[in-house]
């Protein structure tokens, strides 16, 4: 029995930040050093990203409103609301944004109703309240009441993977069973002006998105616009030897606390290869050269450096790694939501993937984690 991914399908904000713009405001910050200004340009102008999405309205660069509460145009100010102001923000537009994907996911499979969704788990790191995201999304999207809810929160980057995880779970218990999985990240609520390198490091990288995808076992019709599909394989989880103080994400009087220190990429690269292989090991047709034997790569975009280590470390090619590239450069790293992007984009290549293709999929979070699967492209039936 294959549990497969039936769709993938994204929702952004509405609020563009293009990096260079973006890289003058932060830059231009009343209590920067001279070391903090050079930080940021050399961080924003390495970082690979041309465009990001955030929910707050502000940066858009091009309207005072009045009483701002992030960003003042008139000063050109960043402000530090409260935790309590951004997560009033992340309730009303996570919300939006996790009902978006979800209905796009839903529409994208017309074999399959509201009604025949068993299970919902939702994803996300960048906010909290309750009753949730998965109640949200039963109640707007008219689910059955007695759908099972779950949520994953508060793991970072690498989250996206437990979901799915799960979700192959109880389709394997259940054939009939029909999962439901939404990730939403609104990160920009938590950036901040800073002479300290890791969080000048997050201000240049992350970004606002939402993902969802519907996995099942079920045996479905073909889908319009939907010629393929995504085998969920095999699925593990590895805590590297080092890394605990490297990659870490905290709760503080004004919004949550990245580390993100600038060792994470050393330590990915000196670590990739070997929590890959309890992954690599349950197939035994991929050999001691996996770029060879795998044709699909999804590459959690954390940062640049952290694409380009794994790169080469792994040997991997342009076209591998395109799909991940090209996610970083117009949307950023969305926390949990964008190995879903990046998956999305390997389904939908100029380019596309040929029936039987392997993908090896794999991000990273704080502990330092390494999450990784394996999956299948099979053309839809």
């Amino acid at each position: 029995m294959s549990v497969s991914v039936r769709t993938i399908q994204t929702a952004v904000p509405e609020t563009v930040l293009r990096q260079a713009d973006v890289r003058d405001v932060f830059a231009a910050q009343e209590g920067l050093s001279r070391l903090g200004q050079r930080l940021v340009t050399a961080s924003f102008d390495a970082s690979a990203i041309e465009t990001r999405y955030s929910v707050i309205d502000e940066l858009t660069l091009d309207q005072q409103y009045d009483d701002p509460q992030f960003f003042d145009l008139a000063s050109g100010a960043l402000l530090a609301p409260s935790t309590r102001v951004r997560n009033e923000l992340y309730i009303e537009r996570a919300s939006a944004l996790y009902l978006e994907a979800a209905q796009k996911a839903l529409d994208a499979v017309p074999s399959l109703t509201p009604g025949d969704i068993t299970h919902v788990v939702t994803v996300s790191c960048t906010g909290f309240f309750a009753p949730g995201p998965d109640y949200v999304l039963v109640r707007q999207l008219g689910l059955a009441p007695s759908t099972l809810r779950y949520h994953v929160g508060f793991m970072g980057c690498y989250a996206a993977f437990p979901a799915l995880r799960m979700a192959k779970s109880f389709c394997e218990a259940d054939p009939d069973a029909v999962v439901l999985v939404v990730s939403a990240e609104l990160c920009t609520l938590h950036v901040r002006s800073s002479n300290e390198p890791d969080q000048i490091v997050a201000s240049s990288v992350f970004a606002d998105g939402a993902a969802a995808a519907i996995v099942t076992a079920r045996d479905l019709p073909a889908d319009p616009g939907t010629p393929f599909v995504l085998d969920l394989d095999a699925f593990e989880s590895v805590l590297t030897p080092v890394g605990e103080e490297d990659m870490a994400w905290k709760i503080g009087d004004e919004g949550f606390e990245m580390i993100l220190s600038s060792y994470v990429p050393k330590i990915i690269d000196e670590h990739i290869s070997g929590a890959l292989e309890p992954l690599l090991a349950r197939d035994a047709t991929i050999g001691e050269a996996p770029s060879a034997d795998i044709a699909q790569w999804a590459v959690h975009p954390g940062g640049r450096s952290i694409l380009d280590k794994v790169a080469a470390k792994l040997d991997l090619s342009d076209r591998q790694m395109a799909a991940s590239r090209g996610v970083l450069r117009d949307y950023g790293n969305m926390s949990s939501a964008t190995i879903l992007f990046v998956l999305k984009a390997i389904l939908e290549s100029s380019t596309p993937p040929r029936d039987g293709d392997r993908v090896c999929a794999m991000a990273f979070g704080p502990g330092l984690t390494v999450e990784t699967g394996l999956l299948t492209v099979r053309a839809a039936a």
